[in-house]
């Protein structure tokens, strides 16, 4: 199908669309598609299999990006590179080309890209790019962090390598600074993981999640590596709702969407391919806290988060359409239509679970961590919830085991939405978010108060000023988001730290603390260290409950090392795959011995049955 252009298209000089550029945050989306400030490009509307079973849901032609006056050959923009290596065959693929008087990215032989050259590297060199592209303008809308996200890594392009090399694989790599996704040859043909939205949004929210908390990193606890994939997959799968031709085909295949396969499936074309199932992860899931208690396989782990995530949104979805049945009893055909509830659900899930994301602590994450801060996010967007939405996410939290039946009361009873922060020196908050200088001074004139021992080194990782927005396009008080860390130091003593028996280690401790523009506090967010703080009962319960985070990195520490699951620092310059990749690295700083996440996970999830100290690594999609 040829791509039909607008009649109200408006072509604009290039000296007139560069000064609408800079005033574009103040028009509405239709202004911009209509003044070709957004790009329409074609892309899969989850991957070539979904395209072939699902007609419907084949090519997406009404998916638009950002434009924006530095766009050159690759695909290349501001935030994204797309180089095209193959590692297998040693070749440079010929780049996309940005054509200025076409407005569009074309062929080398000059023939614009979109569904009818979808056989092409340059279609898919551009639909990577386009996909990461358009994730990336939502995550730093106003509906979810309100802020720009930089990367974990030195410099402001990540890397997209669309065809890397042959392999059942596709990677975020903070050292390369890029995204590698791979190809193989299945028994239906070729199959190219840079293809699968899914694929590339999940490994496109590794690489969002690393900027946004960079040291859950060097966390060794099994719920962080979870919440690592819970983010890829929570990714992938609200991506995918917002495109309105795609939840037709949901709401067609399941108008209560908890019977959707469509809805809950990630990357068919890849896990039909690799593991003979129609997905590789599923959000429909009944998984609870018991039921991950002893595993370390982050796939498995993410998903009773996913699944609560799923849970939530079905329903609310009910909710909604409760709410119009009732408002509209006496005129039914003036209801919403069920693709319009399913977008006003979609809606307002990305801002429930995606506004949070700037809650979470530094340095660790447990599913816990995050259940709270969607329960605070949601307060102080949604005060006075007359919907009761904070109870139905409370209710799905405890019945996966993320939070427990005694914390209702002290979760949901009616509080005061803003407190003052009960801080011996105060600090204006201009000048605390003015700089990390202005809030290490903050911060280190309220030590005691904010639970940091005296003498520890303190480092502020990011301070940002987000705005962020209520689904009625509302705008929300302003939050000062202040990261902090420290390191403790810690002895690992004993036979069952192996090889890393009488080395030192060091446990992150720290906090992230939100502020309003008032100096109000929002959420405090703290990851206590077990160092003395002081006599009161606060400074008694907060080091005794950094004693049990340290307890709990020490036997998770031991944990990895029993399994076999640390090796040698893995990676390159280059990004290239090592024949066998540890789940853990670690290396070696200032006399002290550092662990880290690996950006290559299992696939599989049967790896507790592998001889898990020699095997050879696969990595995930």
């Amino acid at each position: 199908m040829a791509r039909k252009t607008p009649e109200n298209k408006h072509r604009l000089s290039p000296e007139t669309r560069r000064r609408l550029y800079g005033a574009r945050r103040f028009l509405p989306l239709e202004v911009q598609k209509d003044t070709d400030l957004r790009l329409q490009i074609d892309v899969y509307f989850k991957d070539p299999l979904v395209a072939k079973n699902n007609p419907a849901a084949a090519i997406d032609q009404n998916f638009f990006v950002p434009w924006e006056p530095g766009l050159r050959d690759g695909p290349t923009s501001a935030r994204f590179a797309v180089v095209d290596y193959d590692a297998t065959s040693n070749t440079l693929e010929a780049p996309a080309v940005w054509d200025s008087k076409a407005n569009a990215f074309v062929a080398p032989n000059g023939r614009i890209l979109d569904e009818n050259t979808s056989k092409l590297p340059q279609f898919r060199q551009l639909s990577v790019w386009a996909t990461v592209q358009h994730t990336l303008d939502f995550f730093e809308s106003g509906f979810a962090l309100g802020r720009r996200i930089t990367w974990a890594f030195e410099g402001n392009r990540l890397i997209v390598v669309p065809h890397a090399g042959y392999g059942e694989n596709a990677y975020y790599d903070r050292q390369s600074k890029s995204l590698q996704f791979y190809w193989f040859d299945g028994e239906d043909g070729r199959i190219f993981t840079c293809q699968s939205s899914d694929i590339v949004n999940h490994e496109f929210g590794h690489a969002v999640l690393d900027g946004l908390r960079p040291c859950y990193y060097e966390s060794v606890l099994p719920l962080t590596a979870g919440f690592h994939e819970f983010v890829g997959d929570l990714t992938a799968i609200l991506m995918a709702f917002r495109n309105n031709d795609f939840r037709k085909a949901m709401i067609k295949e399941s108008a209560d969407l908890a019977g959707g396969t469509l809805l809950s499936s990630l990357a068919q074309e890849f896990g039909n391919a690799v593991i003979g199932q129609p997905y590789l992860r599923t959000a429909a899931n009944k998984l609870t806290m018991s039921d991950i208690k002893n595993d370390l396989q982050p796939h498995r782990i993410s998903q009773v988060l996913t699944g609560a995530c799923f849970d939530i949104m079905v329903r609310l979805f009910g909710k909604y359409k409760e709410r119009m049945d009732q408002r509209f009893k006496d005129n039914p055909k003036s209801k919403p239509s069920l693709p319009n509830a399913f977008w006003y659900t979609i809606q307002r899930m990305q801002m429930m679970a995606i506004q949070p994301l700037d809650f979470l602590p530094p340095c660790e994450v447990a599913f816990r961590d995050y259940a709270l801060a969607v329960l605070r996010a949601e307060e102080v967007s949604n005060p006075t919830d007359p919907d009761g939405y904070r109870e139905m996410m409370f209710n799905v939290f405890v019945e996966r085991g993320i939070l427990d039946e005694a914390d209702r009361a002290s979760l949901l009873e009616p509080d005061a939405v803003f407190n003052r922060p009960e801080l011996t020196i105060y600090h204006d908050i201009d000048s605390i978010g003015a700089s990390r200088g202005g809030a290490y001074r903050f911060l280190d004139d309220n030590r005691a108060d904010l639970f940091i021992p005296p003498n520890a080194d303190l480092i502020i990782t990011e301070i940002v000023r987000a705005k962020k927005l209520t689904t009625e396009s509302r705008q929300l008080p302003d939050q000062i988001v202040v990261q902090y860390i420290w390191r403790e130091d810690v002895a690992l003593e004993g036979e069952r730290f192996g090889r890393f028996a009488g080395e030192r280690t060091s446990m992150l401790c720290g906090a992230t603390l939100v502020l309003d523009q008032n100096g109000n506090q929002i959420h405090w967010a703290r990851k206590p260290g077990s160092e003395e703080l002081g006599n009161s009962r606060e400074q008694r319960a907060e080091r005794n409950a950094g004693r049990k985070r340290r307890e709990a990195f020490l036997d998770a520490l031991a944990a990895r090392i029993k399994s076999g699951m640390i090796g040698e620092t893995v990676g390159g310059e280059l990004g290239l795959l090592a024949r066998a990749i540890p789940p853990f690295g670690f290396n070696r700083v200032d006399g002290e011995v550092r662990f880290q996440l690996s950006p290559h996970f299992a696939i599989h999830d049967d790896i507790e049955d592998d001889d898990i100290g020699g095997r050879q690594w696969q990595v995930s999609s």
